[in-house]
Formats: C-alpha cells, sequence, structure tokens
C-alpha cells in the first residue's frame, strides 16, 4: 500500500476528542497504512484506539478538553520520506519541509485532528 515503511518508536499516546475515532482510522489506517491494534477491553470502554506499523505504535486517548498541542509532536523515523510526504499532500495533509537539523531530512504535518507530527530521516546526500 504504501513505499515507505515506520523504523523506530514504541509508542506515543495522543489526545483525541470523544466520538473522533472514525476520523483516527480514516487518517492513521486510511492514510498512514497503520494497523489497527485491538485495545484491552478495560481500556477500549475509555474510548480511542491504537495503531502499529513496523516498530512504532500510535495510542489516541481520549480527553475531554481535547486541544491539539502547538508545539508537541511525536518524531517518527521512516524511510522513503519522499513518498510518505507525497502520500500525506494527496490526502489533504500539508507537509512543512524543515532542513534545520543537520544530518536528518524531515518534515512537520498534522494528523486530522491537528495533533502535530515530525517525521525525518537521515540525509544520506553527504
Amino acid at each position: 500500500m504504501t513505499d515507505f515503511g515506520f523504523e523506530r518508536l514504541h509508542h506515543v499516546q495522543l489526545d483525541i476528542p470523544a466520538g473522533a475515532e472514525p476520523a483516527c482510522r480514516a487518517f492513521w489506517a486510511g492514510v498512514l497504512g497503520m494497523t489497527e491494534l485491538a485495545k484491552p477491553p478495560v481500556l477500549a470502554a475509555r474510548g480511542g484506539c491504537w495503531f502499529r506499523s513496523g516498530g512504532v505504535e500510535v495510542h489516541l486517548g481520549v480527553v475531554p478538553d481535547f486541544a491539539p498541542s502547538p508545539k508537541a509532536h511525536p518524531g517518527i523515523l521512516v524511510h522513503d520520506l519522499d513518498a510518505l510526504a507525497a502520500r500525506l499532500e494527496e490526502h489533504g495533509h500539508p507537509v512543512r519541509w524543515d532542513d534545520s537539523v543537520p544530518g536528518r531530512r524531515r518534515f512537520h504535518s498534522a494528523d486530522a485532528l491537528g495533533n502535530g507530527l515530525e517525521f525525518l530521516e537521515p540525509d544520506r546526500t553527504g
């Protein structure tokens, strides 16, 4: 489904508002191609959803007064950063490239709820 792959990060917990699970599934499974995980029953009762691809897990948990953080974000190491950027953009998620970290190619984007995301890979050009 995709030309890129996630390489490392066990999991990160991001906040979502109640009832946002369909939007999360559309982004994390639909756009990024991650697999939804079954949550343990006691945690499933709280809402939210979990996803995994490669060595990365993202846990999305319901909070009463959701607001996306203006700064907090997971940094996810991938291969074929350009393929991921193209996929995000073709699904309406703008990509903002940032060359301020030497030795890394990276960009920032956001999920369907505005949670910040950073994707990066080693710069192999020099």
